[in-house]
């Protein structure tokens, strides 16, 4: 089981929606993803909790956690979301950054823009991988 692990500094917006995502899209008995920040919110934002609810993902029981090892000890992949000097570093996982905007406090356009970012940059990631689901 390949284990993902998206990052970014608050875990209440990019790494939230790009963990719901890759969850939805990707093959669960081949991969999983969790998110986490190292400076985690005390709840996912507001504006990102409206946007997946528009196409139909409810993270409202999502609750920000804290990058630590013993979360990354099983991981392959770390995936970074422009968080820049803050940007966690854990030896030994691969890592990519995926430099996008912070939706906090944006408006909703912008916010579904980041969104639709995210879930093309999962899918991509996902065929990259070779973790789509079956064809039924």
């Amino acid at each position: 089981m390949l284990k993902v692990i998206f990052a970014c500094v608050h875990n209440a917006g990019r790494s939230q929606m790009a963990a719901a995502f890759f969850n939805q899209l990707a093959d669960r008995t081949k991969a999983e993803a969790v998110s986490a920040g190292t400076e985690p919110g005390l709840r996912v934002h507001p504006e990102v909790l409206a946007v997946m609810q528009e196409i139909g993902i409810d993270l409202s029981a999502a609750t920000p956690q804290k990058l630590t090892q013993e979360l990354a000890n099983d991981a392959a992949l770390l995936i970074t979301m422009g968080c820049g000097d803050k940007c966690p570093y854990v030896p030994g996982l691969r890592r990519d950054d995926w430099p996008l905007s912070d939706p906090k406090g944006r408006p909703m356009d912008e916010v579904r823009a980041v969104r639709d970012d995210i879930k093309v940059r999962v899918a991509e990631l996902i065929q990259a991988e070779g973790l789509e689901k079956e064809a039924a």
